[in-house]
């Protein structure tokens, strides 16, 4: 393929920057880097003039000029290493100011490793190298010389964003994702950031593959560097949760970051709500899909049912509830702390929800312990308690589907 679909990975060097990187190195009109060291090589004889004339036609800025004469001084025979290298490096320089991107690329390629070009300048010209060839897209060669900076340990980001968008371009996601996968790894042990484009062509080369786990790795990244409602309804999407417990665990996970965008999932998850006992959630559901304008439009009927049944059954529970919590608190188990922290949770009312499900904690004997964490976790963010509801959520074990909710709650409390 010849794009990158939508990412909106950008490799490009500027003349200006090339211009300060090879001047910061020393490459200016016939600079002698080694002049300072016994013994420095010197122009051979029949190039002294050339070069000479080549300096004058530098300091007047007559570039074209410069680089007609350097052209015709690369085409002598019998020069010496050195000489290749002065050339070289001159058309470098006089290249980067005409904006010549291929010329300076070609130059750059030939200073690499000639036995006179410091270790610094070779790491700098490697990386603009791979960059370069990126832009000329020639893929082959940028990965070859960003790799060598990667393996050299002299790669920047720009480099590894390069090497993984030229493996993705040509279709090699397998090491697009080992680039961009351990590089955005190694970021995030160290406490940065990784760059979005490399999280896109991550995340991208991960569905080209159809790597599920990968998949589901990189929208993480995505959730946790860059969140967005969209994200997080690709992230969710693979979720597959089974049965009313996992389903409204879901859906509230959903409404909260803002991945819920139709009608048809507000009403479900006023009806799963109902099911589970919950009008608190019900009647939330259905707010909320008014304020985004979902509701009821086409939906008037079912909207109206659902309502009507939400408002039912939130007045007679709220009524018992009281009655409910005081016969919980006197139980020796927590399963009816977990019911009642579960109902004031509905209704957002979070410190009631915190108390009555500490309690079904610490008491335990609960048919669904997972279910009653992933509550309290929900219910001590919400309220404010950030670092107790990590601390929650991570103690949440038992269906891999509550663990990985837990997890996605741990990233959006973060």
């Amino acid at each position: 393929m010849g794009t990158l679909d939508k990412l909106s990975f950008k490799s490009g060097v500027s003349a200006t920057l090339l211009a300060t990187l090879l001047t910061a190195a020393g490459v200016a009109a016939g600079a002698d880097k080694n002049k300072d060291q016994p013994k420095a090589p010197t122009v051979s004889a029949p190039l002294q003039k050339p070069i000479a004339e080549i300096d004058a036609l530098i300091k007047a800025n007559k570039f074209p000029e410069a680089l007609e004469k350097l052209h015709a001084a690369d085409a002598l025979a019998d020069k010496a290493p050195y000489d290749k290298h002065v050339i070289d490096q001159q058309t470098a320089f006089v290249c980067s100011r005409t904006n010549d991107a291929p010329c300076v690329n070609k130059a750059l390629q030939g200073e690499i490793d000639d036995g006179f070009t410091t270790p610094d300048d070779n790491q700098k010209f490697t990386r603009l190298v791979s960059q370069l060839s990126y832009q000329a897209k020639d893929y082959d060669k940028s990965i070859d010389y960003g790799n060598r900076a990667i393996k050299g340990g002299f790669a920047t980001d720009e480099t590894y964003g390069v090497v993984g968008a030229a493996y993705y371009i040509k279709d090699d996601f397998k090491n697009a994702i080992q680039i961009e996968g351990g590089h955005i790894a190694d970021l995030v042990k160290q406490g940065k950031t990784p760059k979005p484009e490399d999280v896109s062509i991550y995340v991208s080369s991960c569905a080209k593959a159809k790597d599920n786990a990968c998949i589901a790795k990189g929208l993480e990244y995505q959730v946790t560097y860059y969140p967005k409602p969209e994200v997080w309804a690709d992230i969710i999407s693979t979720v597959q949760p089974k049965g009313d417990v996992e389903t409204l665990q879901t859906y509230r996970l959903m409404a909260d970051v803002g991945a819920m965008n139709n009608a048809d999932e507000f009403l479900d998850m006023a009806s799963v709500a109902l099911t589970r006992g919950s009008p608190g959630d019900a009647q939330h559901a259905l707010q909320l899909g008014a304020e985004a304008g979902a509701l009821p439009g086409s939906k008037g009927a079912d909207t109206q049912k659902l309502t009507a049944e939400a408002r039912k059954a939130a007045a007679s529970d709220q009524t018992s509830l009281p009655k409910t919590e005081a016969e919980a608190n006197a139980s020796a188990s927590g399963t009816k702390n977990a019911g009642a922290g579960f109902a004031y949770l509905g209704y957002q009312q979070y410190d009631k929800a915190i108390d009555q499900l500490t309690k079904a904690v610490s008491k335990g004997g609960l048919k669904n312990e997972a279910d009653a964490r992933l509550n309290l976790g929900v219910a001590q963010l919400k309220a404010g308690h950030k670092d107790d509801a990590v601390k929650t959520f991570q103690s949440v074990h038992g269906s891999a589907v509550m663990e990985r909710l837990a997890s996605l709650w741990v990233i959006h409390a973060k």
